[in-house]
């Protein structure tokens, strides 16, 4: 009943993006509100079961993790028209994507982020002594927390800079994998996997399994990697030279 009512939240938390929608005749919001699913989603969690050592730790790795993320990308977004991966989304839905958008869009997301977030209510309500692997567990997380935003902050820099309009970036994190970002984030879903193995090896895989095959097969690099490289010259040869997702510190 717990996990189903986190659904409900999300729906509810969905359908009011989906209305922000309408109005601005854009969906790219909906990448802003993907971290907050699973803020809403942990809280709930964490009223629902009596506080411990171990669900403080996962409440606020995820407050952390989402609120940074949520921000960070409010603030490369704001006032910029629809990505053009919704784009794409959109003239293959045509005529009236605006209301088809409520289940491919925002329904799908809420029902991701649902699937996701499973393994931090596992976490949540496990209410055995924490172990050296819930140690290992939460410091991955906390690392991957810091490398996703140090590799973000990095972007934004290097997009701020007029100068480097048109051009790839291949400095600090970027020049050991095309995505440190994504490395980061699937760090902090191994990561919280691993607090989870007193639970035992069962539903409790399908979360970190799903983020990563959608950062790599669905929404994230196979997209993002179409676009840049139509749009940045010698991106081709910098895919020949950089790993995708995991760093490659000794070849630069």
């Amino acid at each position: 009943m717990i996990f189903l009512n986190a659904l409900m939240i999300n729906f509810a938390f969905g359908c009011f993006g989906w209305l922000i929608s309408l109005k601005k005749n854009n969906v790219t919001h909906v990448d802003i509100m993907w971290s907050l699913f699973f803020v809403l989603n942990t809280i709930y969690f964490y009223m629902t079961f009596p506080p411990s050592l171990r669900s403080t730790f996962v409440v606020i790795l995820v407050l952390i993790w989402g609120l940074r993320l949520s921000t960070y990308l409010t603030i490369r977004n704001w006032n910029k028209p629809e990505d053009a991966r919704y784009l794409k989304i959109r003239q293959n839905n045509e005529p009236n994507f605006r209301y088809k958008s409520v289940y491919i869009i925002f329904g799908l997301q809420s029902v991701l982020a649902w699937i996701v977030g499973s393994i931090l209510l596992i976490a949540i309500e496990n209410n055995q002594p924490l172990t050296w692997l819930d140690i290992l567990g939460f410091s991955l997380t906390l690392f991957g927390i810091a490398y996703e935003s140090i590799a973000d902050y990095q972007l934004m820099q290097f997009k701020n800079d007029i100068k480097n309009r048109g051009k790839l970036l291949q400095s600090g994190l970027w020049k050991f994998s095309r995505h440190p970002n994504y490395f980061g984030e699937l760090l902090v879903w191994w990561g919280f996997f691993i607090t989870t193995l007193a639970t035992g090896i069962y539903f409790n895989l399908i979360a970190p399994l799903l983020m990563t095959f959608l950062i790599l097969k669905f929404s994230g690099v196979t997209l993002l990697e179409a676009n840049l490289i139509k749009k940045l010259e010698g991106y081709n040869n910098y895919k020949k030279k950089v790993n995708t997702l995991i760093p490659r510190f000794w070849r630069t």
